[in-house]
């Protein structure tokens, strides 16, 4: 087994739920076509100001630092208000539009994707979590990371480990 991982272990042989929803630009995102190599996920809303700008910064710069990029997807959390325009503007500020594809969908389109990935969804009361999960070339949740302890260096780090798994 691979060790030396930044992040947590996720417990051995979770599957990222598979699903076929639409990006900011209306094309199709399949977690089943991202087979093959390592994917970035995490979990956004389009009128956050605090911690899902700096999640987008951290998947950005840890693109930067791998020197290529990888599949990176942010799935909405706060539908309806999480729109295709909406997403296009909070991408385009960060930065991130063609780096990250938005995720988005209806609350129930999406529900399977937060429990799949054990994440609490935005509400009127709770914050949703921030975290960032790696998954592998093989489709598997391995590794994850509180927002509050993801960095570029760490998450990179990471992806070239799952990378390197991937090349055998």
């Amino acid at each position: 087994a691979t060790t030396g991982f930044e992040g947590a272990r996720m417990p051995e042989n979770v599957r990222a739920p598979d699903f076929r929803l639409e990006n900011q630009d209306g094309q199709t995102v399949a977690m089943r076509s991202l087979r093959g190599r390592p994917a970035i996920v995490t979990f956004l809303y389009t009128t956050c100001e605090d911690t899902c700008p700096i999640q987008a910064q951290t998947i950005r710069g840890a693109l930067d630092q791998l020197g290529h990029d990888v599949p990176a997807l942010a799935i909405a959390v706060d539908p309806p208000r999480d729109t295709p325009q909406r997403a296009k503007a909070f991408l385009s500020e960060q930065h991130a539009l063609g780096r990250i594809d938005f995720v988005l969908g209806t609350r129930n389109e999406l529900k399977p994707l937060w429990d799949g990935f054990f994440v609490r969804p935005q509400s009127v009361t709770e914050e949703h979590q921030a975290r960032i999960t790696l998954v592998d070339a093989s489709g598997y949740q391995r590794v994850g990371f509180p927002g509050s302890e993801a960095t570029p260096e760490r998450l990179a780090h990471d992806l070239r480990l799952l990378e390197a798994e991937a090349q055998g």
